[in-house]
């Protein structure tokens, strides 16, 4: 991009998300929100949906119909799983310059197959599929740049494919015996009125979900298998904890002969060293989710098992910041030419 700054449109604004898009963006020196849009709520402004907002001058909500594509650089699409597909193939259609990161699930997975058989139904944007860039920036960096759609990665899978992908690059744990515990805030499913996500439903209390049967496991399927080489089929069972936003993720390992904790260590440290956004704390250092909230950090910490061939890896991210909104402005950084870092440069609010 030129000194002018890239004009932004943000769809699906009224969701948490959409919201921390906005507030990223607001502080964003190379970009102007042009369009903000919401189906229920078109027609508000953005501070009558987040009254945080009010300060600043921001359009008011509109339907994805009314956009002005000719007038967008990039947009960012958080709309609900399932719906995204056909709105990008119609704005590609329209608007073959624009640029889309999609913060849905719709484009992460490359095999058409594997998409239908964990969303129970077909793909209705094949090439597009197959054009998308997998966004995790530490691993995909150089296609990013290249790229015209950005698939955001999901908050689970950041969180775990961050520590796991390098050690099994390296040949430094046993790719076959992978087991990922991981706990979110609710804010991770979304700000849709759910019974189960009800306060007196999830305060005082812990539960998993999705066990055996989550979607995100496609995602970790996919790019542990990418990285080792061959089928690998990891466990995972995801928590939702009562806190509003954070993923913990607590990450089993079996490591190859000689290894241990210092080599798992090792090898981490020095893939992520000079990354901006992935801390490897000191060997045996266990990171907290207060750590990085409101960051686009993550943080990772090796811990020696009681037995020499096993390890712990656990890692942390805000779910609404590096694992979704945070990593998406990281992406569009790329995208647009511009300092991978700039507007992102919070630090974790604590306490």
């Amino acid at each position: 991009m030129s000194d002018s700054k890239a004009r932004i449109a943000i769809l699906g604004a009224s969701g948490y998300t959409g919201s921390e898009l906005v507030r990223l963006l607001l502080r964003h020196p190379r970009v102007e929100i042009v369009a903000l849009t919401a189906d229920r709520k078109a027609g508000q402004p953005m501070a009558s949906v987040f009254p945080q907002f009010a300060p600043f001058k921001l359009p008011d909500l509109i339907t994805i119909e009314q956009v002005e594509w000719s007038g967008v650089d990039l947009v960012f699409c958080a709309l609900p799983h399932g719906t995204t597909q056909l709105v990008i193939k119609q704005v590609f259609e329209s608007a073959p310059h624009v640029k889309v990161v999609d913060l849905s699930a719709d484009f992460r997975l490359r095999d058409a197959g594997a998409y239908e058989q964990w969303y129970g139904h077909p793909h209705q944007a094949l090439e597009l599929q197959q054009e998308a860039v997998y966004g995790i920036v530490e691993l995909y960096r150089d296609e990013i740049k290249k790229a015209r759609l950005v698939a955001n990665p999901g908050c689970y899978t950041t969180t775990a494919i961050l520590p796991v992908v390098p050690l099994i690059e390296a040949g430094a744990i046993d790719p076959e015996h992978i087991v990922v515990d991981a706990k979110s805030g609710v804010t991770g499913a979304g700000r849709s009125a759910k019974e189960n996500l009800l306060y007196t439903e999830v305060t005082d209390g812990m539960h998993a979900y999705g066990v055996g049967s989550h979607r995100h496991m496609a995602e970790l399927d996919q790019e542990f298998t990418k990285a080792a080489g061959r089928t690998i089929v990891p466990s995972f069972t995801p928590h939702l904890i009562p806190m509003s936003r954070g993923i913990y993720a607590t990450i089993y390992l079996k490591t190859g002969a000689g290894v241990g904790a210092e080599g798992v260590h090792r090898v981490l440290a020095d893939f992520y060293r000079g990354e901006p956004f992935v801390h490897v704390l000191p060997l045996g250092q266990v990171p907290q989710t207060r750590f990085v909230k409101g960051s686009n950090m993550a943080f990772i910490g090796v811990i020696k098992d009681r037995a020499p061939d096993r390890v712990i890896v656990i890692a942390t991210t805000d779910n609404l910041v590096k694992g979704a909104s945070g990593q998406a402005v990281q992406n569009m950084n790329l995208v647009l030419g511009y300092p991978e870092t700039l507007g992102l440069e919070q630090i974790a609010l604590f306490p």
